[in-house]
C-alpha cells in the first residue's frame, strides 16, 4: 500500500520534513516513490512547494494520507 507521509531530515533540534509517497513497508527515511513537498515547522512558511496535483493523483491511485499529513493539509487549507 502506498502512503503519503513525512520523511525526517535536517539536523539535531532543527527538523525539516519532506512529504513523500512511499510504500508503507519501507523505512521512514528509506526508499520513496515521489517527493510531494516540504514541511518546515521552524520557518514562517510552514508548507513549502506542495505539489497538490501529484497528491491528488496518488490519492486517485489508492494512496492514503498519514494522520499527520492529513491534519497539516486541513490546518493550512489544502483541499483534496
Amino acid at each position: 500500500m502506498v502512503k503519503i507521509r513525512l520523511q525526517r531530515g535536517g539536523r539535531t533540534h532543527r527538523p525539516v520534513y519532506t512529504i513523500v509517497a512511499a510504500n508503507s513497508r519501507a523505512a521512514r527515511n528509506g526508499k520513496f516513490l515521489e517527493k510531494l513537498g516540504q514541511y518546515d515547522p521552524n520557518s514562517k512558511e510552514i508548507l513549502k512547494s506542495v505539489n497538490v496535483e501529484s497528491v491528488k493523483t496518488w490519492i486517485g491511485k489508492g494512496a492514503q494520507l498519514s494522520d499527520t499529513v492529513n491534519s497539516l493539509f486541513k490546518k493550512h487549507g489544502i483541499k483534496l
